[in-house]
């Protein structure tokens, strides 16, 4: 009874060095703490608000076996 939940790729590729707290939290949120570290997360509304608030320190990897 698994959903099929669309999922989305964000690896780290800023440093959250001289960055405000918030910014740092919100890596941490999202599961990131080192330089090209990768997560994969759920593709919801709040997901995606996190990464645009980081979207500097962030970039949301291209899958190739999804296309």
């Amino acid at each position: 009874m698994a959903e099929n939940k669309k999922t989305i790729v964000v690896e780290q590729i800023g440093s959250p060095i001289r960055r405000p707290g918030n910014q740092r939290a919100t890596l941490i949120g999202l599961g990131l703490n080192k330089m090209h570290k990768r997560r994969t997360l759920v593709d919801s509304p709040e997901v995606r608000g996190m990464v645009a608030k980081v979207s500097h320190l962030v970039r949301i990897v291209e899958d190739e076996a999804e296309a």
